[in-house]
């Protein structure tokens, strides 16, 4: 097939990109980085730019979360970012004479909102919040592309987890000096997948012509924050574990830290598990295994 990535040189797309070649496909990444073709994958700044079908389309892109304070501006720029971006996309595909017959677009498990509490599912509602907000005006953008017949699949991603970027290597920070640490009071949950599973649940979710909607693409096996941190000090021995106050947090980086830092949600992939996929890395410590003595 013939695969429009979006977001293909960031820290999923970087993976996927190699793996769909591999699987025989030819991709053409939509990046505003300049970067050299290569015989399987073509890099374009611009949809105009693509004069080839287009049998399936992933769409990755979209300004880091946690990367900056929310301020006002920020916002816009995430929005924009995804929600713009999803919109002229849907667009592109329905001027085709023939439109992709596949939109796979990301989206995140902030739809849910945060909880100390619930376990969510693809059927729970959506939260309250400005991530469960994007996510939402993220989805629907996205579900447009259903009215002209392309099967639309909604990744409501975990925090992932790899060696070369996403958020696993600032939460080691502490680590690497022998201290432990978490956030706030450390029982929040944290929902995360092993970035290897993403690759392979996008690659199973292209090729299955009966799945879409919304797919949790997350780990079977959530941890809170304070379980990460000891699940970590198995593999990085500390001399003493500490919380960092949610104050704190909060006085530096605003919304984003409540949203993002301070709560969490505990979701389960139960879509994805009964289309019979199959974690590689279904706990914590098979995942940190992994990446840490690579």
């Amino acid at each position: 097939m013939h695969l429009l990535v979006t977001g293909g040189t960031g820290f999923i797309g970087s993976a996927l990109v190699p793996a769909l070649c591999a699987s025989n496909h030819t991709v053409t990444v939509l990046s505003r980085a300049s970067r050299a073709d290569t015989p399987d994958v073509r890099y374009v700044k611009s949809l105009d730019a693509i004069d080839n079908h287009v049998d399936a389309v992933i769409n990755l892109a979209g300004a880091s979360l946690a990367d900056h304070r929310w301020t006002a501006r920020y916002k816009q720029e995430i929005i924009a970012s995804r929600v713009d971006l999803t919109r002229d996309l849907t667009a592109w595909m329905e001027r085709q004479d023939q439109p992709p017959a596949v939109l796979i677009n990301g989206s995140a498990i902030g739809y849910y909102g945060a909880s100390q509490s619930a376990i969510f599912d693809e059927t729970s509602p959506r939260g309250e919040g400005f991530s469960a907000s994007l996510c939402d005006d993220w989805e629907s953008a996205a579900r447009r592309a259903s009215s002209f017949g392309t099967r639309v699949v909604l990744l409501r991603l975990g925090v992932v987890f790899d060696q070369g970027g996403g958020a696993l290597q600032p939460m080691l920070r502490s680590f690497r000096f022998g201290v432990g640490s978490w956030l706030g009071s450390g029982q929040q949950w944290l929902s995360w997948v092993h970035r290897r599973d993403v690759v392979n649940a996008i690659e199973l979710l292209l090729n299955d012509p009966a799945a879409r909607g919304p797919f949790n693409v997350t780990a079977p096996k959530a941890v809170t924050h304070q379980q990460f941190a000891q699940t970590v000090g198995r593999f990085k021995p500390t001399l003493f574990n500490m919380g960092i106050p949610g104050a704190v947090m909060r006085l530096v980086l605003g919304q984003m830290a409540d949203e993002l830092l301070l709560t969490g949600q505990k979701v389960v992939p139960t879509a994805l598990e009964q289309r019979g996929f199959a974690f590689e890395f279904p706990t914590l410590d098979a995942a940190l295994a992994d990446i840490l003595d690579r």
